[in-house]
């Protein structure tokens, strides 16, 4: 499967468990929709991508990708801790000069 350099790497910054990655990655305006909750700008997404980590210890790994362009979905399992792990969620990117400039995960 053939990720967006800037969505390969979100996924890749949880195996190395490294937020300085998401500068790479998402736009500095970019916005985050998960557990009922919008987070918009980078340091609130690193703050929301770091206190996950320390909460669920997880690890997403693709397993599909839909769309093309700069609208995509990733299938992706999510193993860690918490009830029902390992889960397959949905990642929904829309991405705009080959960064996230909104991420949506259900």
């Amino acid at each position: 499967m053939q990720l967006p350099d800037s969505v390969k790497a979100f996924f890749d910054a949880s195996l190395q468990d490294g937020p300085e990655v998401l500068k790479a990655a998402f736009l500095d305006h970019a916005v985050v929709r998960d557990e009922r909750t919008t987070r918009e700008g980078l340091p609130a997404i690193r703050a929301w991508w770091t206190a996950a980590r320390q909460k669920y210890r997880h690890t997403a790994m693709p397993i599909e990708m839909t769309g093309t362009g700069d609208a995509i979905s990733v299938r992706a399992v999510v193993t860690g801790q918490f009830p029902g792990s390992p889960a397959t969620l949905t990642y929904t990117f829309r991405l705009h000069d080959q960064k996230i400039a909104e991420l949506e995960i259900g």
